[in-house]
């Protein structure tokens, strides 16, 4: 009789034991997936930045799924007139539960914490809200420049991207996008004033916003430049790259400079395109303890 039971019990101990691994098992290994997020390009020649962040994350992520999410309703629209489908951010968490993912990291990839940004943030809590328990983490990293340290490697990666040619007596002028609303504004003219000391002819001017480009112009003309280098501080160099910085009509910065004498050259090549830029976004991705679905109190 003994035989029998002692036979019974550990059958018992080893089920009981494998359900408990298999348990551990699935735990460890729930679903994962990133949503990168940006605001999107329809120019072909730009989304070779897109291109090189997704290849990062790749490398970064081996097996995770990628999921491409564009903010801008227009581009999106365009693209799907040419038979392109690109998920907006809400699609791109439907689908991320439709391929039975539960451990969401959505990655802003917008340069400063500006309105797009705040924009996302809305959006995933109205999520969250409408399914709570669709996720069981949805985790945000945030935009580019969030920090002192995000400051430092970006203005090495920026000044390091710079064009082999220029000479001491040529000037830059990066192109950034800028925001009225939003604490995107005061992050570019803290980046603007990090450019200019660490290099005098390197400058930092908006589309829009508070940090323009006329206020810059004088400033350039005083320098009395060889040459002004054109480059975007954009992820892609997508519209505003060709045609307000580099374009041919009279209201261009390529335009403006060229009609005070100026010699100018543009650079047409996005942040994603650079190393150091990716791998600050892959590290906001990693170290981000924002989950929305679990909000931490911070009070």
């Amino acid at each position: 009789m003994r035989q029998p039971r002692l036979l019974c019990s550990l059958l018992l101990t080893l089920v009981l034991a494998c359900q408990f691994c298999l348990a551990s098992l699935a735990q460890a290994a729930q679903p994962s997936g990133i949503v990168l997020v940006a605001f999107g390009t329809s120019v072909d020649a730009a989304r070779s930045s897109l291109q090189a962040v997704e290849a990062a994350y790749a490398k970064a992520y081996p097996g995770t799924p990628l999921i491409w999410a564009y903010t801008s309703d227009t581009i999106r629209t365009k693209l799907a007139r040419e038979g392109q489908k690109v998920f907006s951010v809400r699609e791109a968490l439907d689908e991320c539960a439709r391929l039975g993912i539960v451990d969401v990291r959505v990655q802003s990839l917008h340069i400063t914490p500006g309105e797009e940004f705040s924009q996302l943030q809305r959006l995933l809590v109205r999520y969250v809200t409408l399914y709570p328990t669709r996720f069981d983490h949805v985790w945000l990293g945030h935009p580019l420049l969030e920090s002192s340290r995000d400051l430092e490697d970006v203005l090495c990666a920026v000044m390091d991207s710079l064009p082999a040619t220029r000479t001491a007596r040529d000037a830059v002028v990066l192109m950034a996008h800028g925001n009225s609303r939003g604490p995107g504004d005061l992050t570019l003219a803290c980046v603007a004033t990090a450019f200019n000391t660490s290099d005098p002819r390197v400058f930092l001017a908006t589309v829009e916003g508070a940090n323009g480009f006329a206020e810059l112009v004088p400033v350039l003309e005083d320098q009395h430049p060889a040459r002004v280098y054109l480059q975007p501080f954009m992820l892609v160099a997508g519209d505003h790259a060709r045609n307000d910085l580099a374009g041919e009509d009279s209201s261009s910065w390529a335009s403006q400079l060229k009609a005070r004498g100026l010699a100018v050259e543009a650079c047409l090549t996005g942040l994603g395109t650079l190393p150091g830029i990716q791998h600050i976004f892959v590290r906001h991705t990693a170290e981000t303890t924002d989950d929305l679905v679990h909000p931490a109190k911070t009070f």
